[in-house]
């Protein structure tokens, strides 16, 4: 018999748990087959009291219990029997020779760091002690010697040993798979350790050293399996989602309706979300279609909202994403009905709403959380590394704005050229965004050079551009579109200045009778 069709019998396992869900199931399996059981602390007692029979792990070393259960399972009677390889005579013989019996299965899941740091008012002492160091020590030990034992560290597995027990134990594959899901589970918990000591270490000290705990010496990036997609950005390229562990936005968004998500969806849906979250604090929408903004505004109600971002580029918005600041109500559904949307984004639905919807089968609902936690860092991958950054997220304060030209703007229109502006830095670069009366009616994206940029936004805002306002994400290089703007009617115009030849753009604006502000921020989008 190969190794491929060779059963391990499962005779002997350890079971050390946080994560209790499950363990009457695994109890009964383990009863059933006989297995002799050793187990730890309050794991012990769960079992005990679903009827099984366990060894206590301070009986097998003959050790209790020391430091508040900091240490228990470092023994050698415990990892010896994780770690000898019963394919080499001489580890056997040492086993014999030392009274200790192998273990066939490990079952161990981990403190809840993750979970535990996800609040925001976390106490350091706690967190400290969520730091599981015998777990991972288990793990790692019983998923190196795949070979002679299987490793659960996810209590979704406990059927696999019902299924393995009744087939007369685990087989190699089955024990190498379960291996490389515990090095993956105790890879994702140090990358939460280490990332959360790097995030509360940035402090004077740390900088008068040299030192950047934002950006340290090596990184490590975690994440669960959260879908696997149909396909990439291609039907030709495979694809699949991870999120983020503890996960939030989209990571941990709830679907409630419509198709699988697509690649592209979740890339437009992270794209709308963003700029949402921008303006949670009014009734807000944004329409997106190829991750960049087609529409946008903000009203009194949703509804208004809503029809005036569809106003912005109704051609555009057919198939796009939809983003709300509110919870979505029967009002807003029914005109989002109207036109073909791949996604909306909300922060809940009104049952009122899903009903309008559900005409809608392939309309895919998703509810997200609007809050984003500190300290989110950005990483895209380049040939051979990754690059990374911190989020462009803090909202500009147009009271800090550096008027340049024209006259004083009205609140009106200092609102509408806030929101250009805030939309600009959602636009693939080099972008223009024009806003006119709470609303985005015309955008330039993504053009090598930003007077197209300038003529786009203002043929998608056709005649609505003559009294518009627009946003330009980085300064104008040349006067010429500014000239361009001034031409087509705009009022108003934010860019972050910082050109040399930011004078002759002013003069520009300035001959135009064309108010121009200085934000002293840029927002590329690459």
């Amino acid at each position: 018999m190969n190794d491929r069709t060779h059963r391990q019998p499962l005779r002997r396992a350890l079971v050390s748990v946080f994560d209790k869900a499950g363990l009457e199931q695994l109890a009964a399996a383990l009863a059933g087959a006989g297995v002799e059981v050793v187990s730890t602390g309050s794991t012990a007692a769960t079992l005990e009291g679903h009827g099984l029979k366990v060894t206590r792990v301070e009986q097998l070393t003959g050790f209790p219990e020391m430091l508040d259960g900091r240490v228990k399972t470092l023994h050698p009677r415990v990892h010896a029997g994780l770690l000898a390889d019963r394919r080499q005579p001489e580890h056997v013989a040492q086993l014999e020779a030392a009274g200790i019996a192998p273990f066939d299965l490990l079952v161990v899941n981990l403190y809840p760091f993750e979970d535990t740091i996800a609040d925001p008012e976390v106490n350091e002492d706690l967190a400290i002690e969520r730091i599981d160091v015998g777990g991972p020590a288990m793990l790692r030990a019983a998923a190196k010697n795949f070979a002679s034992l299987a490793v659960i560290c996810d209590p979704a597995d406990y059927g696999l040993v019902e299924t393995a027990l009744a087939a007369g134990g685990t087989t190699l594959e089955e024990r190498r798979a379960l291996a490389a899901k515990a090095f993956a589970r105790t890879a994702a918990y140090d990358t939460a350790v280490a990332g959360w000591f790097a995030s509360t270490g940035r402090d004077a000290e740390t900088e008068a050293q040299g030192q950047d705990p934002v950006f340290p010496e090596r990184i490590a990036l975690a994440g669960r399996l959260r879908q696997r997609l149909r396909y990439g950005e291609n039907p030709h390229q495979a694809a699949a989602f991870y999120g983020a562990e503890p996960p939030w936005g989209l990571a941990a968004a709830t679907q409630l309706a419509g198709k699988e998500l697509s690649y592209n969806n979740l890339l437009d849906a992270d794209a709308v979300l963003a700029l949402v979250a921008e303006h949670a604090d009014r009734p807000f929408v944004a329409i997106v279609k190829h991750t960049n903004p087609c529409g946008a505004a903000f009203a009194d109600t949703l509804e208004d909202a809503y029809a005036a971002a569809l106003e912005g580029d109704p051609v555009s918005a057919f198939g796009g994403v939809v983003g709300l600041s509110r919870p979505l109500d029967a009002a807003t559904a029914t005109r989002i009905a109207g036109i073909f949307t791949e996604v909306v984004i909300a922060p809940a639905f009104e049952e009122d709403a899903l009903a309008v919807l559900a005409g809608k089968p392939s309309l895919r609902l998703l509810q997200v959380d609007l809050a984003r936690p500190e300290g989110v860092r950005q990483a895209r991958s380049v040939a051979g590394g990754l690059l990374l950054q911190e989020a462009d997220r803090d909202a500009d304060n147009p009271a800090t704005w550096k008027q340049v030209a024209g006259d004083p703007l009205d609140e009106a229109t200092l609102a509408d050229l806030a929101l250009a502006w805030s939309v600009a830095g959602h636009v693939k670069s080099n972008a223009i965004v024009l806003a006119r009366d709470g609303r985005v009616v015309g955008v330039g994206a993504g053009q090598q050079s930003r007077v197209d940029s300038v003529h786009i936004a203002v043929t998608k805002a056709a005649g609505r551009a003559a009294g518009a306002v627009a946003g330009s994400d980085a300064y104008f290089p040349f006067p010429d579109g500014v000239e361009a703007l001034a031409a087509a009617g705009i009022r108003a115009i934010a860019h972050p200045g910082g050109s040399v030849r930011d004078d002759e753009a002013t003069t520009a604006a300035a001959t135009a009778g064309v108010a121009m502000f200085h934000t002293a921020r840029r927002h590329f989008r690459h």
